[in-house]
Formats: C-alpha cells, structure tokens, sequence
C-alpha cells in the first residue's frame, strides 16, 4: 500500500531542491534569489498573467495525460510531440473546410484530431507488437518526419492559406470555436473544462474498469498479466492508440480557443513538455495538474526577470533541476518507506514469535 510519504514529499523535496540550486546559481550570477522569486510570484498578479497561466498548463496537462497512459502500460511514447502536430494540422485542415452547425462543427474537430493522433500512433504501435521495435526509436523518427508533413500539407499549392508574411490553414468558421470566459484583461479557454473531464475519464478507466486494471497489471508485469490471461500485446495496442487519441487533443485549447488556424510557426514542443509534467505528477491526474500548472507558472513568469537583469533562462534551469530531483527523490522516499514497512513487519513477527513461544511454554508446563 502506497503511503501519503510516497505520494507528496517528492514532488516536494524536488521543488525545495530546486529552488535551493537556483537560488545559488542566482547568487553566483550575482543577483538576489528573494528579489527574482518575488518578482516572479509578483508577475502572477499583473495582467493577464494568471490566466495565460491557466491555459498553458491546459496544454501541457493534456500532453501529460498522453504521455501518462503510455507510462501506465511501461510505453515510453516519446512520440507525443509528433502525434499533437499531425493531429493539429489535420484537425485544422478539416476544421477550416467544413461548414456545420455550432456543437457539431467542433465535435467533428474533435473527433478527427482524435482519430489523426491515434493514426500517427499506430505506426509505432504495429511496430512494437509485431516486430518488437523500440517505441523510443521508432517516435523519434516519427517526430522528425512530422515536421515534413507539415510542411508540405500547409503549403499554398496544397491547403495552406497566405495571410500577410505567414501561412496557414484555413480559418476556422466560427461554428467551430470553443467560446473562452474573460477573466480581467485574459480570456480562459473553454477547453479547460473539457480537459478536466478528460482528467476525470483517466482517473475512472484506471480505477474503476477491469481494463485500466489489465492496463497496469501489464505494465507491472506482462509474465504475470498473461497467466492472467491479459495480452500484453493487446494491451501495448491499445496503449498506445488512447496515448496517441489524447495526444491529439493537445493543440485543440489554442487550436479553437485562440489561433482558429494552423501555421509553419505554430507553437511546438509541447509534447516533450508533457513527459516532464507526467514524472512530476506521477501518472496521477492530479499530480499532472499540479504539475502543469508550474511548469505553466514557471514559462509564463520568467519573463519578469529581465526587469531585474537576470536571465530568464534560470526558470529553464529550475524545470530542469525539478525532473532531475523528483525522479531520484521518489526513489529515495520509496525505498525509504520499503524500510520502514519491513521494520514494522519484522517488529509485529517478532512479538508474535515472543506470545507464541510463551504460549508453548505455558503448555509444556
């Protein structure tokens, strides 16, 4: 049984950590540690900060997510990233062309990004099942290649639009936009509810379903969940196509909330983001959210420093040293609480060894 320790001091002791080595590389650089944290919780307050905060941590929660579903199964779908992109550009091709009633339009978007994302993770998928290839390798190419597709898809001679310097597909028709809620001087996507029912569905098919059980039972072990009768490659499959489906979703918040077109210069790494979010959240959807939400904070207020004179690149280094710490803080604590579990089975042993012997002394007597 995991503990409240395994659970909440990693991700704890990771961001102490963090902050310890940042404030040292800050003084070694010169500047005051207290002055640019300040600074940087300062700027959550100031415009529109909280709720382009909001946002972003929408996105990466997602690619979160995706990530989460391949680690629950012991997939490393580095390939999210390529997965969100092939999704978005062709979400956005079909977006800009069709014409359909309000809640129609943006469920068929939804649905095409789904589909999109989980054609792209098919790929690596069939390969790992039925030629044992490496998901890491074979996504990593997939990443690579998507950028061409790209590229090719949004061009002027194929379904790309020339607007000013830049290019892009078609303007989504406003039927198919997810309205945002203005909040001050920002405006909250829309999509933020539906990645929180997305959360939720997670949490639910994990716990509550016989596959989420299959799911983790082969992920712990496919020995144990084939004697079981689990097929691990079944499982692998499937894995990787919900991976690929959510990882689709993740353009859409911006995609239909703010962009309503898809570009060359479109936003990208947002699905290596994700891997960062997930270890940090331990695969659990709140933990993701948290997760999001600070590494969101993290992008959103480190512009402040430039203010002060100190390079906002220390927000980079504070992520960095959070992945680094939270793995091997994990570790730390869960062997800890190994420890600390067999001292008490080996004291609750003992005594029962001790009333027994008495027992058995009592009798001979």
């Amino acid at each position: 049984m995991t503990s409240w320790r395994t659970k909440l001091l990693p991700p704890l002791l990771a961001i102490v950590f963090a902050v310890l080595l940042s404030a040292i590389a800050l003084i070694i650089s010169g500047a005051d540690p207290l002055n640019a944290y300040g600074t940087m919780i300062g700027q959550m307050f100031k415009g529109s900060t909280a709720v382009d905060t909001v946002n972003l941590a929408t996105v990466y929660y997602l690619s979160g997510l995706a990530v989460a579903v391949g680690f629950q199964m012991n997939l490393f779908n580095i390939g999210v990233e390529g997965q969100y992109r092939f999704a978005a550009v062709v979400a956005a091709i079909a977006g800009g062309a069709m014409k359909l009633p309000p809640v129609i339009h943006v469920l068929a978007i939804l649905v095409v990004a789904v589909a999109a994302g989980m054609a792209y993770a098919a790929v690596p998928a069939i390969l790992k099942v039925t030629r044992g290839v490496s998901e890491v390798i074979s996504t990593i190419m997939l990443n690579a290649i998507v950028a061409g597709i790209i590229a090719f898809l949004i061009n002027a001679d194929q379904f790309g639009v020339q607007t000013g310097n830049n290019i892009g597909t078609r303007v989504i028709e406003p039927s198919g936009r997810i309205p945002g809620i203005p909040l001050g001087s920002g405006t909250l996507f829309g999509f933020v509810f539906i990645a929180a029912i997305i959360g939720g569905a997670y949490w639910f098919m994990l716990n509550r379903t016989r596959f989420g059980f299959e799911l983790k039972a082969s992920g712990e072990s496919t020995t144990a969940a084939a004697a079981g009768g689990v097929s691990a490659k079944k499982m692998t499959l499937i894995a990787m196509l919900l991976s690929g489906g959510v990882a689709g979703l993740v353009a859409m918040p911006e995609l239909l909330g703010r962009d309503f077109s898809y570009g060359i210069t479109a936003t990208q790494m947002y699905g290596f983001t994700g891997i960062a979010v997930a270890l940090l959240g331990r695969n659990h959807p709140g933990g993701i959210a948290l997760g999001a939400l600070l590494w969101a904070f993290l992008d959103t207020s480190a512009v402040s420093l430039e203010q002060i004179n100190v390079s906002k690149e220390i927000a980079t280094i504070m992520q960095g040293i959070i992945v680094l710490s939270v793995v091997v803080a994990y570790e730390v604590v869960r062997r800890a609480d190994l420890r600390s579990q067999q001292h008490r089975v080996g004291r609750a042993l003992g005594t029962n060894g001790r009333k027994g012997a008495s027992i058995a002394e009592g009798g001979a007597v």
